[in-house]
């Protein structure tokens, strides 16, 4: 505590800070609003200046308040830092570092990461966790701190506000199908040739993002999609496009796991590639987590796109 403001209080405001509104601020805090704004309030009684400037629908940084945000992340990043070394102690080992992932995004740069940041002297000892989770889970893991860093799809502009995305790889978007399905034998195939297709997609609620790209993807045929199935998974979806159940558009990493149960056709003119990369919150990395995502960045340069 310092005078009466508490590290609470610090974790509040920039929650607040980041998300310019105390309704989705609250939401995140899994606190209700009034609650919120009432914690708020006392910090800036307690202060004896105004943080915020209030609106009908959004917040905003007072010129103190800019200042303060700085130093409040700063605090709270030293905490983390301090607990993770005091944990070391504790336990007689260096720590755990957890990493969310999506297989069928990451199977070009994860391992390979994963092999160098072990090998390095001043990392042995650090226990990586892998956690394969949603997008949506993800970010949820990402802000609670459940999660250091996430390898993943660029989230979509509504989730980045309070995040940091470093891209990574570049994955053209393909048509994926049995290899027996009419379509198999093509070189490529036309955005109208697809759209024609029974689709099936991820999740809806898990994977916000990827509607987004299928919306962008077919904007010019003026159609709509027929999406017969959603999958909370990649391997799900596999299966079911193995099946015969209809066709997928999904990045060409994806064949790194379906290898030949599935048929992975270009599409003309080629839709804009899925950015791939890694995704951790504004009050910064720890130490641990840092290295992980240096060397990420340094081993996906030699990447070959699939």
């Amino acid at each position: 505590m310092l005078g009466g403001v508490e590290l609470r209080h610090l974790r509040y405001f920039v929650a607040v800070a980041e998300e310019e509104n105390v309704s989705r601020a609250a939401l995140r805090l899994h606190l209700s609003q009034p609650a919120l704004s009432r914690q708020i309030g006392d910090m800036e009684k307690e202060m004896g200046f105004a943080l915020l400037e209030r609106g009908a629908k959004s917040v905003r940084l007072t010129d103190a308040g800019r200042v303060f945000l700085k130093e409040a992340c700063v605090v709270l990043k030293r905490l983390e830092e301090g607990v993770e070394k005091a944990r070391a102690v504790a336990t007689g080992g260096k720590g755990e570092l957890h990493i969310g992932y999506a297989p069928s995004l990451t199977p070009q740069i994860l391992p390979r990461t994963m092999r160098a940041y072990q090998a390095e002297r001043e990392q042995r000892g650090i226990k990586v966790l892998l956690h394969d989770l949603s997008t949506e889970e993800m970010l949820t893991k990402l802000r609670d701190g459940s999660l250091h860093l996430a390898m993943m799809v660029r989230p979509p502009k509504s989730a980045m506000r309070g995040l940091c995305y470093e891209e990574l790889l570049l994955s053209p978007m393909c048509m994926a199908v049995h290899p027996e399905h009419a379509l198999a034998k093509k070189k490529s195939v036309t955005v109208a040739q697809v759209v024609k297709e029974p689709i099936i997609g991820y999740d809806r609620l898990e994977y916000p993002g990827y509607y987004e790209e299928l919306g962008a993807i077919f904007a010019s045929t003026k159609m709509k999609l027929n999406v017969v199935e959603e999958h909370d998974s990649a391997t799900s979806l596999i299966a079911a496009v193995e099946a015969g159940g209809g066709v997928a558009v999904v990045p060409g990493t994806l064949s790194c796991i379906s290898g030949s149960r599935l048929k992975l056709i270009p599409i003309e003119p080629a839709p804009e590639p899925l950015s791939i990369g890694a995704t951790w919150t504004k009050e910064g990395l720890i130490p641990s987590a840092n290295r992980f995502l240096q060397l990420a960045i340094e081993l996906s340069v030699n990447v070959k796109p699939v």
